[in-house]
């Protein structure tokens, strides 16, 4: 079955947006499987950047139906003003375009309120959230209290199930963390205000429009959002995200089985990044990290915060392909790297005098982990305005085969620059 899932191979941000968007012309369907609005994906196109949240980056090609699935919590508030910007500015025509499972989880306004008040209480011990509720509204879904986005077209279920989840939620908001008072009416006035601009895209069982695209051929593109790193189960606990980012969460979130999967590619940039806290063994706290920063300019598309940089880490990676079953690679920015006389790749750590190859998961190990690196040479050319791979410098064509053979692993894109046009295929997507 043609299903292809794109993943984040490190610590997010990793520029899965552009890909999808680039993936999406050649895509029937362009599925979105977890995660909520703490995700920004920025697209760039003609030179016009546009940042998406919680649409999957298909929406800028007529020919994609974008699917959210039952996986994705959902900014209703926020939904309703990223639809509204896409349609002013020409890029939603047709509500067909878009199709909003039933079953995915909505978040409120108290959501957020409680995400904020936990991390502003959390002192020292900060996880680095983006204080957009993702965690709140997760909590409420394992704990069987969610409002659902079917919920929303039923106001006299939607009051009653809102005050069953706001009967701790205001106690906790106001007694715990001594917040505003939680006016239930608002809340609910703005959920039926953000309905009244939903319902057009609602579609009941997004799993069996899915599923009967995959029986007709058709090619489906699984888009996730945040990276590995930050997988709920196998990522840098605590400090990860409150949800699955691995390829096997496209699956889940979208209510399909996976033999549908026909390829997973792992999008990993040139260099490394994060954002938030959190162990990261390769971070440069000096002026080549400030250079990453600055020229690749590494700064949140949801929070603005900026991301913290390092050289490449092929032992963090190795852990990505083997945990998501990673079949290829689209290797980005390695137009941020032009300039730089050596470039480093660290290939090992050394951790409690021994030399590992293998990502250490044991609470703490990470942490105590120091980098090993290779040196390659760099290249001064400007790589932003090449179209073809041939003519990329025998450096960047190294540094690209170093990564390859390291991890034994294709890869089948390059990206030396931000717009779709700034793309190099090594190999067919289908």
């Amino acid at each position: 079955m043609p299903g292809i899932i794109v993943i984040g191979s490190q610590w997010g941000d990793e520029g899965k947006g552009k890909v999808v968007d680039v993936f999406s012309s050649q895509s029937d369907y362009v599925v979105r499987y977890q995660g909520g609005a703490n995700a920004g994906h920025t697209l760039v196109v003609d030179g016009k950047k546009t940042v998406l949240h919680l649409v999957p980056s298909g929406i800028l090609h007529q020919n994609a139906v974008c699917v959210i699935g039952a996986g994705v919590v959902l900014d209703i508030e926020k939904l309703a003003e990223e639809i509204s910007a896409l349609q002013k500015n020409g890029l939603l025509k047709d509500a067909k375009q878009l199709l909003i499972s039933d079953s995915a989880t909505v978040l409120l306004s108290y959501h957020r309120e409680l995400d904020q008040a936990r991390e502003k209480s959390a002192g020292l011990e900060k996880i680095g959230t983006t204080g957009k509720g993702i965690g709140p509204a997760y909590e409420d879904r394992a704990s069987r209290k969610a409002i659902l986005f079917g919920d929303l077209f039923n106001e006299d279920t939607l009051k009653e199930k809102l005050a069953a989840s706001l009967k701790e939620k205001k106690f906790l908001l106001e007694k715990m963390y001594k917040s505003s008072p939680v006016q239930i009416d608002k809340v609910l006035e703005n959920a039926l205000k953000a309905a009244e601009k939903l319902a057009p895209f609602r579609c009941r069982d997004t799993s069996l429009v899915v599923h009967k695209a995959l029986k007709q051929n058709k090619k489906i593109l699984f888009e996730g959002a945040q990276g590995t790193l930050l997988d709920i189960l196998h990522g840098t606990y605590p400090y990860v995200t409150s949800s699955s980012t691995l390829a096997g969460s496209a699956c889940i979130g979208t209510g399909v089985g996976p033999g549908a999967i026909d390829k997973v590619i792992g999008i990993t940039k040139a260099y490394t990044t994060r954002v938030g806290s959190g162990p990261f063994p390769t971070e440069l706290g000096d002026e080549i990290g400030e250079r990453l920063r600055t020229v690749g300019q590494e700064f949140g598309a949801t929070t603005g915060r900026s991301r913290r940089c390092g050289w490449l880490d092929l032992v963090a990676l190795r852990y990505a392909l083997r945990i998501n079953g990673i079949t290829s690679l689209a290797l980005m920015k390695l137009d941020v790297l032009s300039g730089f006389k050596e470039i480093k790749i660290c290939t090992a750590y050394e951790l409690d005098g021994q030399i590992v190859k293998d990502y250490p998961v044991s609470p703490g190990d990470l942490e105590r982990a120091k980098p090993i690196y290779q040196s390659l040479s760099g290249w001064n050319e400007d790589i932003s305005n090449i179209k073809n791979v041939k003519d990329l410098p025998k450096n960047t064509h190294d540094y690209a085969q170093f990564i390859g053979s390291e991890l034994a692993t294709p890869i089948d894109v390059l990206s030396v620059g931000p717009g779709r046009d700034q793309t190099l295929w090594l190999k067919p997507l289908f």
